[in-house]
């Protein structure tokens, strides 16, 4: 079976080629107009100012000679910036990539010498009449400036696994786990958060096993997390403080399953004692466990193919992340 597609690298090249198509013919226009005037500093200046000016979402425009020396101020809403003119850009980022044949680029993004801040560099190609290359036309975007055309990112549900710290996964043989307080208590612990997902409104959880705690969301406060140590998660009186709530109708994890998933990571925890679980989450909303071993290896995968493994399944197989999604399936 081939690996599911990276959905993130799709929306990337699909917002990437929105901006292209807004981009390319206004700094096509640019460029036509400038090799009417290149060698002159303040008409390819006064150009590139009116061109500026019907692009709002640019924030630098700048002429370069085919070796990347600027030969223009750079031009930006406040003004000229002339200590630009005579930079040399060749090492930088969008000067690297080739510009494709049809003489435009929108660069990879990259982090901005001067803001520190993620952004893009359009490049357009100049010729003169005859076809002959005078230099390049540059636009310089910050990205918090650019239209978002594309929807919502959606995380992708599919099994994922996540290479872990070297140093653990080489001496995972010698160690043994240890009794948390946590293992000890570990029924109390899960009835208590069985109570908290199915009927208080939390929506996700991370269980660190080996240090006691718990981290949970709220669907009602979303944007803060709580911090249950152990004695909060051995009362059960702690349910009282979070307010009954209605199991969500679009969570993708079924209230019924809340426990099976729970009682499952307990097992992975006492599967072995060298090769153990030290953390687990659930988000009720996306459908995805998560898990991390003793090897520092982590997996997420949807609770259905999370529960129709095993312990037999994760001590035979690989956990510490190194098998790839393609191998995996």
């Amino acid at each position: 079976m081939q690996p599911p597609p990276n959905a993130l690298q799709e929306n990337i090249a699909r917002q990437r080629q929105a901006l292209k198509e807004l981009l390319r013919e206004p700094l096509a226009q640019a460029a036509k107009a400038c090799s009417k005037a290149w060698g002159d500093r303040k008409m390819l200046d006064d150009i590139l100012t009116t061109a500026l000016a019907n692009l709002p979402i640019c924030k630098y425009m700048y002429a370069l000679d085919t070796s990347a020396v600027q030969v223009s101020d750079n031009i930006s809403r406040e003004g000229l910036i002339e200590s630009d003119f005579g930079r040399d850009r060749s090492d930088r980022p969008y000067m690297i990539e080739s510009v494709p044949s049809e003489g435009f680029l929108l660069s990879q993004a990259y982090i901005s010498l001067r803001a520190r801040r993620p952004s893009l560099t359009a490049i357009q190609l100049v010729r003169d009449d005859s076809g002959k290359a005078l230099g390049f036309v540059g636009a310089d975007f910050d990205l918090r400036k650019l239209p978002l055309t594309g929807k919502l990112y959606e995380e992708p549900t599919h099994w994922r696994q996540i290479k872990g710290d070297p140093a653990i996964r080489g001496t995972v043989f010698h160690q043994t786990r240890t009794n948390s307080q946590m293992d000890l208590q570990i029924d109390t612990v899960l009835g208590v958060l069985e109570e908290l997902m199915v009927d208080h409104g939390v929506f996700h959880v991370i269980l660190h096993f080996s240090s006691s705690r718990s981290v949970i969301w709220l669907f009602d406060d979303p944007y803060r997390y709580r911090l249950l140590d152990i004695d909060a998660l051995t009362d059960p009186d702690i349910c009282l403080i979070y307010p009954r709530q209605p199991y969500p109708e679009n969570a993708l994890v079924p209230r019924e399953k809340i426990r099976t998933i729970l009682d499952s990571l307990r097992d992975l925890r006492f599967m072995d004692e060298m090769f153990y679980l030290r953390s687990g989450t659930i988000n009720i909303f996306n459908g995805v466990v998560g898990l991390t071993f003793s090897c520092d290896g982590s997996h997420y995968l949807p609770w259905e193919e999370f529960l129709s493994k095993g312990c037999d399944f994760w001590a035979a197989g690989d956990t510490s992340g190194e098998t790839s999604q393609s191998e995996m399936q």
